[in-house]
């Protein structure tokens, strides 16, 4: 986390208490409750932009795709003649 939000990190704490000094304590916790919310949406949403696109991702995804593929061909020829030395047999012995 970056300085910017350690310091509204110490306002929300210094904000609720003051709150819970100075005011009724359920107004004081849904203050506090509602400043948590906007201290974890805002930590979480400062890294937002630094994560990969879309495309990047699909790119990774399809290279690693490829590879897999490129990886299991002899098992899919070895399974391609078995399965057409089947059918040839299922046919009589033609391949018609």
């Amino acid at each position: 986390m970056s300085k910017r939000w350690w310091r509204w990190t110490v306002v929300y704490a210094v904000v609720s208490v003051l709150g819970f000094v100075f005011l009724n304590w359920i107004i004081a916790l849904f203050i506090a409750i509602m400043g948590l919310t906007l201290v974890i949406v805002g930590a979480l949403a400062g890294s937002w932009d630094s994560h990969s696109t879309f495309e990047e991702r699909e790119l990774a995804r399809a290279r690693r795709r490829k590879e897999k593929y490129e990886r299991r061909a002899g098992a899919r020829a070895k399974d391609r003649a078995i399965w057409e030395a089947a059918r040839s047999k299922d046919r009589g012995g033609t391949d018609a």
